[in-house]
């Protein structure tokens, strides 16, 4: 019997809070450059994220997706151009201030989790984030039910520790969600409860950006993908449009199933249920 879709707590379904108008953009990177010594990590990057919507950086390794994702926290610092996030400049922002802006569960979850247990890194969470005790523990038992506060996060699976990692960040109720290939070392199942809680979170608002090498992934969840190549754009638009004019990242389906416009199953499905596969 599949197991129940988590379903996250009502506070988290709201769309964020965050300060400027509804529409304005979760982030938005103008003319970002980025050098590591004498390297060009980035160059000429344009990015937004509005709220609501999922995007998908795509590359291959070392194309510069997670260097992109280390400016939009901070982490990285520009050469040249600009970075917003929710109105603030990461790297000029206290990380206990950026934090409701922006969150990052990185490639390694485990780099997130430093407590014994995980009640621990609950109230670590709660005391960061400025939440009411108890906001972190309400995203555990959502994402992990039946994980108690005394499990040790070293103990617990690859799927379990990303969930718990995306708790973490979720405390604080960024409008704007990173992941950093976050879907590398998951089962099917586990990968299928994280499609969920991610368009649950786009649905209430949130802006996510996450970078993947998993095609299937983009095309079943991205609104968008931006695909990277030597730290540049190369490609910029809605998934359909992307994935299918690029051999490299196209899904399975599409390979298959080209010149019909179809990304997943279940679009698959969709169009047989319609007859449009007659």
């Amino acid at each position: 019997r599949p197991a129940r879709p988590p379903r996250l707590p009502r506070f988290l379904r709201a769309r964020p809070a965050e300060p400027g108008p509804a529409d304005a953009p979760a982030a938005v990177v103008e003319g970002l450059a980025v050098r590591r010594g004498q390297v060009e990590a980035l160059r000429r990057v344009d990015l937004t994220a509005a709220p609501g919507t999922i995007t998908a950086l795509m590359g291959r390794n070392g194309a510069g997706k997670s260097t992109l994702l280390g400016t939009l926290v901070g982490l990285v610092e520009p050469a040249a151009g600009s970075v917003r996030v929710g109105g603030v400049v990461p790297r000029r922002t206290a990380p206990r201030d950026l934090v409701r802006h922006v969150g990052l569960v990185p490639q390694e979850p485990r780099d997130l989790l430093y407590a014994d247990t995980v009640g621990g890194e609950c109230a670590a969470a709660d005391a960061d984030a400025g939440a009411d005790p108890g906001t972190c523990r309400a995203l555990v038992s959502a994402l992990l039910p039946g994980v108690t506060d005394g499990a040790h996060p070293r103990d617990l699976s690859e799927g379990q520790r990303l969930a718990l990692a995306l708790a973490v960040v979720l405390t604080a109720r960024p409008p704007l969600l990173l992941l950093d290939e976050p879907t590398r070392g998951l089962d099917y199942a586990a990968k299928a409860r994280l499609v969920t809680v991610l368009r649950e979170l786009a649905a209430g608002g949130h802006a996510i950006v996450l970078a993947t090498h998993d095609v299937e992934l983009a095309a079943e969840l991205a609104h968008r993908v931006v695909v990277l190549a030597d730290g540049e754009v190369v490609a910029d638009g809605p998934t359909a449009e992307v994935v299918v004019a690029s051999p490299s990242f196209a899904p399975q389906v599409t390979k298959v199933l080209a010149p019909q416009p179809w990304l997943t199953v279940a679009q698959i499905r969709g169009a047989l249920a319609r007859g449009g596969a007659a």
